[in-house]
């Protein structure tokens, strides 16, 4: 087998700056490159997964969780932190929303600007 690897991950969304900048904000990621609909951005050492952005014109958030004949997720980012309360505080200033929903202690459920699940999550004892 040839060499395979991962380049980036890529979300739809109705405004792909937007949702660039939120993550950029959110993970110290910087813009790699940009097109009119399309924004890749990454760490600044170049190490760790990609993020990549496409504006999507008819882009439906999806619904967590999704009920019958809702909008679901299809995938979402797990974001480890040193201080739940604190990160959770500083997603919250940067436009996340908080999800409804939360199943566990140690990690917390947030919505980007574009509705996405994404989970805040901090590493307890064994």
């Amino acid at each position: 087998m040839g060499r395979t690897r991962l380049s980036s991950i890529v979300f739809d969304a109705s405004d792909a700056r937007e949702l660039a900048g939120f993550y950029g904000r959110l993970l110290g990621y910087e813009v790699r490159s940009e097109e009119p609909d399309r924004v890749l951005t990454g760490p600044p050492d170049g190490s760790g997964p990609a993020l990549a952005f496409q504006t999507e014109r008819r882009y439906v958030p999806p619904v967590w969780p999704a009920g019958p004949g809702d909008p679901q997720m299809m995938l979402h980012l797990d974001i480890e932190v040193d201080d739940l309360a604190a990160e959770t505080a500083r997603a919250l200033e940067l436009g996340a929303t908080l999800a409804d929903h939360q199943p566990q202690d140690d990690v917390r459920v947030l919505l980007d600007p574009q509705g996405h699940p994404f989970c805040l999550w901090v590493r307890t004892a064994p």
